[in-house]
């Protein structure tokens, strides 16, 4: 299970550095009885966000651990003061103000995993991190401060939220998400939503329903995320939706996407032009076979019926009377 938890928040906590990550050695080191596994790669990280430093340890024969002490002390340093305690098992003992609350064992019982999640990342958290393991010793109060040294640097916030868009339609209620970076287990992020349209500032969306989600993952893992339900509409097509996401110290990251909307046509424009122009071809063509035929008709001769007439003039050179020719029906 710590394997999982370890691997899990390495890999969210440092982002784009997956890749350094699976290159990340655990070396043991071993003195008086006393040994430490501890990366000795630079761990890197991202403000606002959580870091884990993976450790284990072993001690010597007849040695019980009751508590686990860590330091934020100087490289260089060969020993840590009282003041540079950031975490202790002990919580009666003081430490750092700026540390309390955001420092947790991966596992809460002491024993042989030393593993701690550091929340609400700040860039002066950057440094090496030393371990002490207190206990008894032969039936005495004794100690060991183990000599390896976790080096930890902290970033600028680089990652940016995810943010989740359907496809939209007209008139239809629809649902947006956004995810924060990170699956830290420090202080809830603030998540907000605006949105602007051409030429317009950042505003607010009205009509809306915004609701925050937290899932806990894992004891010390957790996924903070918001959705935004409104009605749409022809005026959110083009605009601009953004999905801001504030952590401690005023430490921000944020996504902006364009909503893309399938619009319902109305009125006059939602004549189809290849239609109109289908139709027109039609009525012209109707037309043009109409106007054919008539001419047809009125160039057709009509030829007589030789059995069914009854009078024909003939064509005569001379007007005189006589040559008026009377045709009459054969009996």
């Amino acid at each position: 299970m710590f394997v999982l938890i370890w691997a899990t928040l390495l890999f969210f906590a440092r982002g784009s550095n997956a890749d350094t990550d699976a290159s990340v050695g655990l070396t043991t080191r071993c003195d008086y009885g006393f040994c430490m596994t501890l990366s000795e790669a630079e761990i890197t990280a991202e403000a606002g966000l959580c870091v884990v430093i993976p450790c284990s340890f072993s001690s010597t024969s007849g040695f019980t651990p009751q508590h686990l002490v860590w330091y934020k002390c100087e490289p260089l340093e060969s020993r840590c003061r009282d003041s540079d305690i950031v975490f202790h098992t002990n919580k009666k003992n003081n430490i750092q103000s700026r540390f309390m609350g955001r420092i947790s064992l991966l596992e809460p019982i002491v024993s042989q995993n030393c593993s701690i999640i550091i929340n609400d990342l700040t860039v002066s958290d950057s440094g090496s991190y030393r371990l002490r393991v207190k206990g008894v010793l032969d039936g005495n109060t004794d100690g060991y401060t183990f000599f390896s040294k976790a080096a930890v640097s902290v970033k600028g916030l680089i990652q940016k939220p995810t943010v989740v868009i359907p496809p939209l339609a007209e008139g239809q209620q629809t649902t947006l998400s956004c995810t924060a970076p990170g699956l830290c287990s420090g202080s809830d992020p603030k998540i907000t939503w605006t949105w602007r349209g051409a030429g317009e500032k950042d505003s607010h969306i009205t009509g809306n329903l915004t609701a925050f989600k937290t899932e806990h993952l894992t004891a010390v893992t957790q996924r903070h995320s918001s959705t935004l339900t409104f009605n749409s509409s022809a005026e959110h097509h083009g605009t601009n939706i953004t999905c801001k996401v504030s952590f401690t110290n005023n430490i921000t990251a944020e996504e902006t996407l364009t909503l893309n909307m399938t619009l319902i046509q109305h009125g006059p424009s939602a004549v189809n032009p290849w239609g109109v122009i289908a139709v027109v071809s039609l009525i012209v063509n109707v037309i043009a076979i109409i106007l054919l035929m008539l001419l047809w008709h009125t160039r057709r001769k009509v030829k007589p019926n030789p059995e069914d007439k009854t009078y024909m003039s003939l064509q005569k050179t001379d007007m005189a009377p006589v040559y008026d020719v009377i045709a009459q029906p054969q009996n």
